[in-house]
């Protein structure tokens, strides 16, 4: 995530207690925070939309889940809301809720919802996988499996989430990058469709009641960045003498991490993509500040598992448990995935993590922070 989340905001009443947020994450590669295009409301039920070119190609896919394959001609006359996803990105899997509801909610009245999902990491890339995941995560919308970048590259982005709304002469009227603007990506998809003769469009917004890795994340209480494992992007890595690239080697951690620090512990090859453990009791330790820590990790081979435990302060979580662990710590990874592991209670202050891994071969990609 080489890109930076950044939003304006002001908070009404006796101070400005926020004039301007850096936000401490990007999306999953790239990503905003809010669309850098400022929305002109016009009224309470009205955007102004501009012409941004029509809808590329949707040819490439790999293959379609949910739907036979589409092109931009199918829907042609349809309002259509193109959603650029890869299932183990947190600041997507947080927008979800939203798009499960539109997709839903406006079907009847002319709207389509076309995912583009366009791997981040090698085992996103695997058809199989992208099943799986929608399937938990119930989205019952068209899905292009796009491992190959094709649709990706057809329409120049560079960001998960990403949405382009596209009216019914199929031209891209709004886009929305990273999260947030829900009411106004909302209030964009009853506009396009009053435009497009549909009636009984209401102006009421949906309400999305979001639990897990879909709660909006705690920016206010976040101070702790997107952090890779791999050598490719790796950063803030604090074990003595460094990262020996694709090479077996025992790790150790230095005496004190400071914040946004981590560490290896064990043995380990680090990888481009992940790190890899070779003996059982490898441990990972951070040093963060966020109410939630999650983590992108896979079984070494498909069909295994690796226990693991996590503690935080030295203790298991307790209450402060994500919701991949229990309250003692203990939790198994068995398939290519995002793990939450904490989810604290308020205060939201600095606190060691560490995981210990009980079993060999577990691959450690991508920490991610809500």
């Amino acid at each position: 995530m080489n890109g930076g989340f950044k939003i304006l905001f002001a908070l009404a009443g006796r101070m400005l207690l926020v004039a301007s947020l850096a936000w401490a994450i990007a999306a999953c590669g790239n990503g905003l925070a809010e669309n850098t295009k400022m929305i002109r409301r016009l009224t309470p039920e009205t955007v102004q939309l501009d012409n941004e070119g029509h809808m590329p190609s949707l040819d490439g896919a790999i293959v379609w889940l949910n739907s036979p394959p589409l092109s931009s001609a199918d829907v042609r006359g349809k309002v259509v809301v193109v959603e650029f996803w890869t299932y183990t990105c947190v600041n997507w899997r947080r927008t979800l809720p939203y798009v499960r509801a539109w997709a839903s909610k406006y079907r009847s009245q002319g709207l389509v919802v076309i995912g583009i999902h366009t791997p981040e990491f090698d085992f996103e890339r695997n058809p199989d996988n992208v099943l799986r995941a929608a399937k938990e995560m119930k989205i019952d919308y068209p899905i292009a499996v796009d491992s190959r970048q094709r649709i990706w590259d057809a329409f120049s982005n560079e960001y998960w989430p990403a949405l382009y709304f596209v009216d019914a002469q199929g031209r891209i009227r709004h886009h929305q990058f990273g999260e947030g603007n829900y009411d106004e990506s909302e209030r964009v998809i009853q506009q396009l469709l009053a435009e497009a003769g549909s009636t009984g469009v209401t102006d009421d917004l949906v309400s999305v009641d979001s639990h897990g890795l879909e709660l909006a994340a705690d920016w206010l209480d976040q101070r702790s960045p997107e952090t890779y494992v791999g050598y490719e992007r790796d950063q803030n890595f604090a074990s003595p003498g460094g990262a020996v690239l694709s090479t077996r080697k025992t790790y150790a951690a230095p005496d004190a991490l400071r914040l946004n620090k981590w560490a290896l512990l064990g043995e380990w090859t680090v990888e481009q993509g992940p790190a890899v453990l070779n003996k059982a009791a490898g441990r990972i330790e951070y040093r963060f500040h966020a109410r939630d820590l999650n983590l992108v990790m896979s079984p070494g081979s498909p069909g295994s598992s690796v226990r693991v435990r996590v503690t935080i302060d030295g203790q298991p979580p307790g209450v402060a448990h994500g919701t991949d662990v229990d309250d003692m710590g203990y939790g198994v990874v068995s398939e290519p995935r995002t793990y939450q592991l904490i989810r604290q209670p308020q205060p939201i202050v600095d606190r060691d993590f560490e995981i210990e891994f009980l079993d060999p071969g577990v691959n450690v990609f991508d920490f991610t922070f809500g």
